[in-house]
């Protein structure tokens, strides 16, 4: 088990926009960076990360945290792996201490999965590099391909041995599960003797953008007609390849700073690519672009270029991958090479400059491109070439921005010799059919999910009001909790005449200690079980440390209590996403009157207590004649004075439902 000590170095070294830039292209805004959702499909920034505050917010999604939970999220690492990866980042050492047999029994299928397949990529690896076989065939193999000694370490390049079962047997032997390594998709189940799926192949590893391992492609090397070619891990819970792209952990880096993407269709493009210089490139892995794939670049850089050979059957392909590119919001280019030459072949016998050269001379925008392309084939047939014109207004349809789509209509217009009218009746009559789509099925789920009216409307007020109020409290104990701050104390006292009178002295106090001594005195607790275990937990904070860290104490939070403190501190991001400064719109800053937001919460929260009993009172009186409501009605009015007195010192007037 690592040691608190590290535990605690990790979180003072790490720096959250440092950690979740690698996997989010972010962009500053003001103290903040913003970017799109890892989390969901979204065109507009809606994921935000706060330096000052060591965390972060999705508001797509609601999910927030710290670095290590982004982590834990995003790559669905466990607690310990997310420390020894920010560890290894920031070259800190590990101190281990025993773990319980209790600790150890947490590992879960996933993780059990993930460890299975990293044992197999060093297994195939070592193999590759050190064993007879592997070195007489898979190793032989690379070399012919080109690849260096550091190309196959970079890319962890393997062999998996001839052997029905060596694979299996190496992987039981050092303890690991069968039914782990059949979940994974490396062992074939048989009764009798399980066998290995990637037997006498050379090896890829599959690996996601933080690094771990998802699954392998698995080259043969005979010319067995029988066999698959290329063989791949079957889907899995930790391996989809419609949502995976090789070559994504080495490239992730350079496509964020180069903005820009190269994307081809195999392994060896990638890694010739990569031997090559150029290192801003993935692969879809054989298999058609998809929605899922186009996501993981987006969240790198706006701009793809996608890479070809000269094969018809290809260039069609890429068409159809260029609207799905396309309806993401992004950039798309186009590169074809010389006929009878792939992204490998030519990266192989080009130098870096030339290579470097060709991809900028060669580039073609997708309006270009799919001009060029389609009309070859339609020539001088009219009928085909007013099919090709409406092939490609369907492509700048799907353009979400308002401005590409009319400059796309300018060149199309000018490669096609045909009038930009023609060309914007023609996506006006395509966006107002997919308007109606759009509307139809939005109807359809509207119907689907119809909410039922609520019965008692009053009392969901209720619970909404009171949640509110107590989640400000929590909000200013978070925020401003150990600011000294001026408070207006009230109470009576007998003056020389022997009259009662109200006596006003202005103290100051911590924020939490007015607040702590403000609930006592009415004996209040927190209704929400959430908020007042928060609560309860912040205030023996400040009590214990006279400091306040926000990193300190997200650390030492469950993981309920960090998500709903980081819902809280992250509200306000929003603002930024916005960019209402931007708009002239300012926002009142908070900390300038922070001791009036602390009265007006507290005297509000008192005040809705004081409603809530009068209801009380009200519904036990009694409408039975001769009954005597007295009592009830004599405590009605004294807390209806209460209540005008809380109206008066907040300057407005109180509605029961606030």
């Amino acid at each position: 088990m690592i040691s608190k000590a590290t535990i605690d170095t990790v979180y003072e070294t790490a720096r959250v926009e440092e950690v979740i830039g690698e996997f989010v292209h972010l962009k500053r805004a003001g103290s903040n960076y913003k970017g799109l959702s890892p989390f969901s499909e979204e065109r507009s920034p809606s994921f935000m990360v706060s330096p000052a505050k060591g965390i972060w917010k999705d508001f797509s999604s609601g999910k927030g945290g710290n670095a290590v939970a982004f982590l834990m999220e995003h790559s669905h690492f466990t607690y310990p792996e997310a420390i020894r990866y920010l560890a290894k980042k920031y070259n800190i050492e590990i101190e281990e201490t025993e773990q319980t047999d209790q600790e150890k029994a947490l590992t879960d299928t996933r993780e059990s999965m993930y460890l299975v397949s990293e044992f197999a990529k060093t297994y195939f690896h070592n193999t590759l590099l050190n064993s007879e076989e592997g070195k007489a065939i898979g190793y032989s193999y690379f070399k012919e391909r080109g690849f260096t000694n550091e190309t196959i370490k970079k890319f962890s390049l393997g062999y998996s041995p001839e052997s029905w079962d060596a694979f299996t047997k190496e992987a039981l032997g050092k303890g690991y599960k069968l039914e782990f390594l059949e979940s994974t998709g490396l062992t074939i189940p048989k009764e009798d003797r399980p066998f290995d799926r990637f037997k006498g192949r050379v090896m890829f590893p599959i690996e996601s953008m933080s690094g771990r391992v998802l699954g392998f492609g698995g080259r043969i090397l005979t010319n067995d007609k029988k066999a698959a070619k290329y063989l791949n891990s079957p889907e899995s819970e930790i391996y989809h390849k419609s949502k995976v792209l090789y070559g994504i952990y080495q490239a992730k880096q350079a496509i964020a700073k180069l903005n820009n993407c190269y994307l081809v269709e195999g392994y060896t493009d990638v890694i010739q690519f990569n031997q090559s210089g150029i290192e801003n490139v993935v692969a879809s892995s054989g298999t058609a672009l998809t929605p899922d794939q186009i996501r993981l670049i987006n969240r790198l850089t706006k701009n793809i270029t996608v890479l070809f050979d000269g094969d018809a059957a290809g260039l069609r392909a890429s068409v159809r991958g260029i609207d799905l590119i396309l309806e993401e919001g992004m950039n798309v280019k186009v590169c074809t090479f010389p006929d009878g030459e792939d992204p490998d072949s030519f990266a192989k016998k080009t130098s870096y400059d030339d290579l470097v050269y060709y991809l900028e001379n060669n580039s073609k925008d997708f309006i270009q491109f799919k001009a060029s392309l389609l009309m070859n084939e339609a020539k001088n047939d009219p009928v085909k070439k007013a099919d090709l014109i409406r092939d490609m207004v369907g492509s700048i349809s799907k353009i979400p921005d308002r401005i590409q789509r009319e400059i796309y209509i300018q060149e199309c217009s000018r490669i096609m010799d045909i009038s930009e009218q023609v060309l914007q009746s023609t996506l006006a009559q395509l966006s107002q059919k997919e308007v109606a789509e759009v509307g139809k099925k939005q109807k359809q789920e509207q119907q689907a999910f119809e909410i039922v009216k609520n019965e008692n409307p009053i009392a969901a007020v209720k619970v909404d009001v009171l949640n509110r109020l107590e989640r400000k409290i929590i909000e200013i104990l978070l925020l401003y909790g150990n600011l000294e701050e001026e408070f207006e104390d009230v109470f009576l006292r007998t003056n020389a005449e022997g009259e009662i009178e109200t006596v006003s002295e202005k103290r100051n106090y911590k924020v939490y200690q007015r607040i702590y001594l403000s609930l006592q005195e009415d004996e209040v607790q927190l209704a929400n079980p959430l908020f007042r275990a928060i609560y309860n937990d912040l205030i023996a904070f400040y009590n214990e440390n006279e400091s306040f860290s926000m990193e300190q104490y997200l650390m030492r939070l469950d993981v309920d209590f960090a998500q709903e403190v980081t819902d809280i501190l992250m509200e306000d991001e929003q603002l930024v996403l916005h960019d209402w400064v931007g708009q002239n719109i300012f926002p009142k800053t908070k900390n300038e009157t922070i001791g009036q937001e602390v009265s007006e919460t507290i005297l509000t929260l008192r005040w809705y207590l004081v409603g809530s009993i009068i209801e009380e009172l009200k519904s036990s009186i009694s409408s039975e004649p001769n009954s005597d409501n007295t009592e009830p009605l004599s405590l009605v009015m004294d807390y209806n004075i209460l209540i005008h007195s809380f109206s008066k010192k907040l300057g407005r007037v109180m509605s029961r439902y606030y």
